[in-house]
C-alpha cells in the first residue's frame, strides 16, 4: 500500500450498483472490492440504493446489527431516509451501506434549483429515472456527511468516488456542503455519447463535429448531460474507463478524464480441478437446451459460441454478431455451430414447451425454435426480428443454429438454471461486436475463464488488447480485435465470421494453445496491476483539494 493510501481514513464509493446488479459497473466494482479492501481494511465503505424489500431482499447484502453502529447518528438522517449497514457478498466483503431515499423527493425542488444556481444543472427537462437518481445520490452524500461528522474524520483525509451520471448530484451536494471532502467522479460511459449511438447516428467519423451542449438539446437529453457534464467538471479528480471514451468525454464533456482500466478479479475463475467438470455440465445443459428446442441432435463435437451483455441492439453489436453468424452459416465449417445470444430482454417467462421437452428429455422441433423463453414485447423485439429477418430455420440442414436466451442467467431463468460464469466454461468462443463500448467486461470475463474472444477496435477493452500485440490473434492472446468504425460494418463483419470458421476448424493443439493464451492475457489485467490507475486518481483528487483550500486561507 503506497503512503498515500495510508492517508485515508474513510474512502466511500457510491453507485447504484452497489448490491443492486444491473450491468458492468456491477462488475467493476464488485470485482475490484477485495483488492481495495486490502489497501483500505474497514475504512472502504460503499454505498448503494436500498431498492429491496422484505419480500425481494438482496441477493447480495449480508446484513449486520454492530457494523458501524457507533459512526452512524441515525437521528440527524433528514426524514424518510434510512440506512442499512452490512457487507457486500462478494470477495472482500466490504461494508456496504444500503440508502433508503424516498424523504428526498420532498425536497426536490429546492434541491434543483440550488444546484441550477451554483453549478448550472438544468433540471427543468428532466425526466424517466432522472429524479429516482438524484434522490438516491443527494441522500447518499448525507450519509457520508454524517459518517464523518459523527467520527470526527478529519475531513481532510476522506475521498468519496462517485460512478455515473445517476451519482452526480450527490458529488455535487458534498462539495457544497462538506468542500475539505475530495472527489472523483468516474463516467463509464457518457450519457449523450450512449444516446448518440442509441439513436443510429455515426458517433467516431463526427466525434469532432459534435458540442454535447447542443446534442443534449437535440435528443432530449438535457438534464442527464447537464448535471454529468457539471460533475465532471467539479470533481477533484474525473476519470473514465479507456482512451475510446477519455476522447467521447474530451470533446462532449469538455474536460479530458484520467483513464482508469477496468480490471477482473481472477478469484471468480475455477481452478483447473474444478474446470473439466464445469465445461462439461455447461456444455451439456447448452446442448439439451439446443436439441429439445430445435429437435437437432448437435453432438459432443458441436462448436458453441455466444454473445451476451445488455439488450443494447446496435450498440452492442447484436446486429453484427447475427449477421457474422449468417456470413458463416453460407461459408460452413467442419463442426456445426450453435451460437447463443444470452442478453436479457423483457421477458415474460420460460416457454412452457420447452421445459416439458427438457423435463422429459425430448428431442423434437418446437415452434419458433430460435427463442428459450416468451417476451412481453415479442413483435418489437429487434434481436428475435433480426434473426427471423436473416433466415435462421435451425433444422438439421443448418450449418449454424442461432438461439435467443432473453434472460439474465441467474440459475433461476426456468430454462438454461445456470449462473453466467458456470456457462462460460462450456462455450468454445465468445464475440462481443460493440459499436460502442467504453470498455468491455464481457470478453475480459471471457478470456479469464480460457474461452477466445472476438472484440472490436471501438470497444475499450479491444484497444488495451493491442497494446498487448499490435497482431494480437487467438494463438498468442486468446483474442481478436476487429477492425471497426462508421464506414466497414461488413468488412467488420466478414473479420468475425472468418475467425469463428478458423477457431471451429482448428486443431486441437492450436485450441489449447489458444485457450491457454487467453488465461495468459487475463493475468495481465488483475485488479492487483490496474489498481494502481485508482491510487493515482485518488492522489490527484486529494492533491486538488489540497490545493483549493489553501486559496481559500
Amino acid at each position: 500500500m503506497s503512503n498515500y493510501n495510508q492517508e485515508i481514513d474513510l474512502l466511500f464509493e457510491v453507485s447504484w450498483e452497489v448490491c443492486n446488479k444491473i450491468g458492468g459497473i456491477y462488475t467493476v466494482l464488485s470485482s475490484k472490492a477485495k483488492t481495495l479492501k486490502t489497501q483500505f481494511k474497514d475504512n472502504l465503505i460503499f454505498i448503494g440504493p436500498d431498492v429491496w424489500s422484505a419480500a425481494n431482499p438482496s441477493p447480495y447484502f449480508i446484513d449486520s446489527k454492530t457494523l458501524l453502529r457507533k459512526s452512524v447518528d441515525t437521528s440527524k438522517l433528514p426524514e424518510g431516509v434510512g440506512i442499512r449497514i452490512g457487507r457486500w457478498d462478494i470477495p472482500g466483503k466490504p461494508i456496504a451501506i444500503l440508502v433508503k431515499f424516498d424523504g428526498m423527493y420532498t425536497s426536490k425542488d429546492e434541491a434543483y434549483g440550488k444546484m441550477w444556481a451554483r453549478y448550472g444543472v438544468d433540471s427543468l427537462h428532466a425526466y424517466g429515472d432522472y429524479d429516482e437518481g438524484c434522490a438516491f445520490a443527494r441522500a447518499a452524500a448525507i450519509v457520508i456527511e454524517n459518517i464523518v461528522t459523527t467520527t470526527n474524520t478529519d475531513r481532510r483525509k476522506v475521498t468519496a468516488h462517485f460512478n455515473e451520471w445517476t451519482t452526480a448530484m450527490g458529488l455535487l451536494s458534498l462539495k457544497s456542503d462538506m468542500p475539505e471532502v475530495a472527489t472523483v467522479f468516474t463516467t463509464h460511459a457518457t450519457c449523450i455519447g450512449r444516446s448518440i449511438c442509441g439513436n443510429g447516428k455515426p458517433l467516431y467519423d463526427q466525434l469532432p463535429n459534435y458540442n454535447g451542449n447542443q446534442m443534449a438539446q437535440e435528443l432530449n437529453m438535457e438534464a442527464k448531460h447537464s448535471l454529468e457534464k457539471a460533475a465532471a467538471h467539479n470533481a477533484d479528480c474525473f476519470t473514465t474507463v479507456s482512451e475510446v471514451t477519455a476522447d467521447e468525454s474530451a470533446q462532449l464533456l469538455e474536460r479530458r478524464p484520467e483513464v482508469t482500466p477496468n480490471g477482473f478479479e481472477l478469484n471468480f475463475v475455477p481452478g483447473p480441478k474444478q474446470y473439466g467438470a464445469l465445461r462439461a455440465a455447461a456444455r451439456r445443459r447448452l446442448l439439451d437446451v439446443a436439441r429439445a428446442l430445435t429437435g437437432v441432435d448437435f453432438d459432443d463435437s458441436t462448436f458453441i459460441v455466444a454473445t451476451s451483455g445488455r439488450c443494447e441492439f446496435r450498440n452492442k453489436g447484436l446486429d453484427m454478431y447475427i449477421d457474422a453468424m449468417n456470413d458463416l452459416a453460407y461459408c460452413g465449417s467442419a463442426r456445426k455451430v450453435l451460437a447463443f445470444i444470452l442478453v436479457p430482454a423483457w421477458v415474460a417467462g420460460p416457454r412452457e414447451d420447452l421445459q416439458h421437452q427438457l423435463r422429459h428429455n425430448i428431442t423434437s422441433r418446437l415452434s419458433d425454435p430460435v427463442i428459450t423463453h416468451n417476451l412481453h414485447n415479442y413483435g418489437d423485439d429487434a434481436v428475435v426480428r433480426y434473426i427471423h429477418e436473416k433466415g435462421f430455420s435451425n433444422d438439421t440442414n443448418s450449418y449454424v443454429a442461432v438461439v435467443y436466451v432473453p434472460c439474465y442467467l441467474n440459475g433461476n431463468d426456468g430454462i438454461i438454471n445456470m449462473n453466467y460464469y458456470d456457462i462460460l466454461p462450456g462455450l468454445d468462443a465468445t464475440v462481443f461486436a460493440s459499436y460502442y463500448e467504453p470498455w468491455g467486461y464481457t470478453p475480459l470475463e471471457s478470456i479469464a475463464f480460457g474461452v477466445p474472444t472476438v472484440t472490436t477496435s471501438l470497444a475499450g477493452f479491444g484497444r488495451w488488447a493491442l497494446t498487448l500485440d499490435e497482431n494480437v490473434d487467438f494463438d498468442n492472446a486468446g483474442i481478436v480485435v476487429a477492425q471497426r468504425n462508421d464506414n466497414n460494418y461488413f468488412e467488420a463483419v466478414h473479420t468475425i465470421s472468418r475467425s469463428i470458421q478458423r477457431l471451429a476448424n482448428a486443431t486441437d493443439s492450436y485450441i489449447k494453445k489458444s485457450r491457454k493464451a487467453a488465461m495468459v492475457s487475463a493475468k495481465k489485467a488483475q485488479w492487483t496491476d490496474f489498481i494502481s490507475y485508482y491510487n493515482k486518481a485518488y492522489e490527484v483528487a486529494r492533491s486538488v483539494r489540497n490545493a483549493e483550500i489553501n486559496k481559500l486561507k
